[in-house]
């Protein structure tokens, strides 16, 4: 299994995680097509090793997060499960955020509810909304914290001028952006993280783009280590730092034991920065 990081100090988990995101129907709206194989493939997950599970009161809205309490519920004390409040839905592929307090409260308590926690361990703002003050935003899931109905917090699609002025009104201990061996915008964000010691949790971390293709860089290193083009840039992912969480979603078995055993896949240091160039 893959080495370990520490959330805020006190939350250890295996670095390669499980997001949920996929669980939902299409669009990543209303039910499961098929949630007895959700079920398993949650279930599959825990018993790979996967201690941390991302999730959202979005995905569905709240599918994914009834989905982990049928299948993981009570859940083994190693286990972190962190989600995101702050995003309402409107139909399929629908997003708009919502960050007034009364709204990131009612969707902490939803939460609870339906994950059957009595406290979330990694809270998320999941967009920032630029129609309220980031003080009233961070403020209340700082309040949340302090009634112990959150552990700890954390950010979702920020930049780096963002976690330093959300961190003015609380701790912040983890961040999630888009990012991956093919799109990197957000390695400035990734550095800061490293250098303060928060968490950065990867989404879209399979994303290769042309680096796959035959004969590609990609293609041949995934050769030489007898794996697959997803499983190098989930391995090219660990590598890069060691605050990065990947969390990669997938609603079938057989793909999440895929991803899983990237774990295991050691990167010389001339393969990740030929991957890196190539990139």
């Amino acid at each position: 299994m893959t080495s370990t990081f520490t959330i805020g100090g006190d939350l250890e988990v295996t670095r390669l995680g499980y997001g949920a995101m996929q669980l939902p129907g299409k669009g990543v709206w209303g039910e499961s097509p098929d949630p007895d194989n959700a079920v398993a493939v949650l279930r599959r997950a825990v018993e790979l090793g996967v201690t941390l599970i991302d999730t959202a009161d979005a995905y569905g809205p709240f599918t994914a997060d009834l989905l982990i309490k049928k299948a993981l519920h009570p859940y083994a004390d190693n286990l972190v499960i962190a989600t995101k409040v702050g995003f309402t839905r409107q139909g399929p592929n629908q997003w708009i955020p919502v960050g007034r307090p009364e709204y990131l409260r009612q969707q902490t308590e939803l939460s609870l509810r339906h994950l059957g926690l009595e406290r979330v361990d990694l809270m998320q703002l999941h967009r920032i909304d630029p129609k309220v003050p980031l003080a009233d935003q961070i403020g209340e899931l700082a309040k949340l914290q302090q009634e112990g109905k959150i552990r700890h917090i954390g950010l979702s699609e920020v930049s780096v001028d963002e976690v330093k002025a959300a961190s003015e009104f609380a701790t912040i201990v983890s961040v999630q952006n888009l990012y991956n061996l093919a799109k990197r915008d957000a390695d400035p964000l990734l550095d800061y993280s490293e250098a303060n010691g928060i968490g950065f949790i990867p989404w879209f971390p399979l994303a290769t783009g042309k680096l796959a293709r035959e004969g590609g860089p990609l293609d041949t290193a995934a050769k030489e280590h007898d794996a697959t083009p997803s499983q190098l840039a989930l391995a090219w992912l660990l590598k890069r730092s060691p605050v990065v969480l990947p969390i990669p979603g997938t609603s079938s078995v057989q793909h999440l034991e895929d991803n899983m055993a990237a774990a295991s896949i050691e990167l010389t240091a001339e393969e990740f920065d030929a991957l890196s160039k190539a990139a």
